[in-house]
């Protein structure tokens, strides 16, 4: 029973520990293959100031094209997916220790989402509805540091999985 007890101890702490904290400069390098720069958090003062349609950061309609579906992009997705968000996401409606992926697409905008996988800590703290995920899941998603490229493959493996063509 106290070995039991020390694992179930030592699995909380290895959890709490491992999943995000406020972690705010990158550590994946630039492009360019310099130092990497400090993680983009626009500050939203209070929440009146969020945009739920939209979320935080720097994708919005302009710069996030979803007009075709790319099964090839989709295939890259699925790959990263495998290997950062299906220990904690399933890519049905199941929750699993995050909310299963099923239907996402239709609940966000493809910009949200974009926002939220790319940097989800400034989110978090002020959109409702994540709050409201949160104390169902007791867990913050952490910050994968996907690239923009990476977190746009997983996006297009997202609308795959909600049937997109």
């Amino acid at each position: 029973m106290r070995s039991l007890k020390f694992i179930a101890l030592s699995a909380f702490t290895f959890a709490l520990f491992s999943c995000g904290g406020d972690k705010k400069e990158s550590s994946i390098p630039s492009a360019d293959g310099s130092a990497p720069a400090a993680t983009e958090t626009p500050a939203a003062s209070n929440a009146s100031d969020y945009d739920p349609k939209r979320g935080l950061g720097k994708h919005d309609e302009s710069n996030v094209d979803i007009s075709k579906f790319d099964p090839a992009m989709a295939a890259e997705g699925k790959k990263i997916a495998d290997v950062k968000c299906t220990s904690c996401h399933k890519p049905t409606d199941e929750k699993l220790v995050g909310p299963g992926w099923k239907g996402v697409t239709q609940r966000q905008t493809a910009h949200w989402i974009m926002n939220f996988i790319s940097n989800p800590d400034p989110m978090i703290d002020v959109d409702p509805e994540l709050q409201k995920q949160l104390e169902l899941c007791l867990v913050r998603m952490p910050n994968q540091g996907l690239t923009d490229k990476e977190a746009r493959d997983v996006l297009e493996y997202m609308r795959e999985i909600d049937g997109a063509k």
